[in-house]
């Protein structure tokens, strides 16, 4: 009988105990370093918007600064669905799936949630709908915001992100920007995989995301 792909050491609750403790002590230093470095992101410089960008939203055409809604603080992901993508994108689906609490408790904390693609409303609608997705997702068309902020390239190539904003008054900052695996944050799936004794399993993949589909796709 061929082993189980699970196999692994097994030893006694003392051992496991003594190994964990040691383990914990990582972990705890990990963290410590995070959070060191977070301080350090919130520490960044800023840079002012210049530029009156405007967006449609379900609500009407807004301007960046009516997409606080009163807060000061704005997290934005940048979901790459363009005007000539003939489909969303896989991987900023898999984030999406895990915005749903967003519009929940990020409000609590000063903070505004919106995604934002360049796509048409009537588009981004659709594809929300057929998700059953609830958070915000307004439409870029129009404007220069996502070449501005380097998530679209020409006619055909988008790029995800997420951007953090802040406001004071009527005065819109820029305060962070990242993407690729700095976006890992934004998905808790990957979080539990990282724990499970298979993790996240992608090493035989030809690229990370490959075994992601469209949730209704399973």
């Amino acid at each position: 009988m061929s082993a189980s792909p699970l196999s692994h050491k097994v030893v006694s609750k003392k051992e496991w105990d003594e190994r964990r403790a040691e383990l914990l002590k990582k972990e705890k230093r990990l963290t410590k370093e995070k959070d060191a470095l977070t301080a350090e992101i919130r520490d960044l410089p800023w840079v002012k918007i210049d530029k009156n960008y405007v967006f449609h939203t379900t609500a009407g055409d807004k301007t960046l600064v009516e997409l606080f809604e009163g807060k000061t603080q704005l997290f934005v992901y940048h979901f790459m669905l363009g005007p000539c993508c003939k489909e969303a994108c896989d991987g900023c689906s898999f984030w999406a799936d895990h915005f749903g609490g967003f519009r929940y408790h990020l409000p609590q904390r000063d903070v505004s949630f919106k995604v934002i693609s360049r796509a048409s409303l009537e588009r981004i609608q659709r594809y929300r709908d057929r998700m059953g997705w609830e958070f915000d997702w307004v439409s870029s068309a129009d404007s220069d915001f996502n070449f501005d902020f380097g998530l679209s390239l020409g006619e055909d190539r988008e790029y995800s992100g997420s951007s953090v904003f802040a406001r004071d008054g009527d005065t819109v900052y820029h305060t962070y920007f990242t993407n690729a695996r700095g976006d890992e944050f934004l998905c808790p799936t990957y979080a539990i995989l990282d724990l499970v004794p298979k993790g996240i399993d992608e090493s035989s993949f030809s690229f990370p995301l490959y075994w992601v589909k469209l949730h209704d796709q399973y």
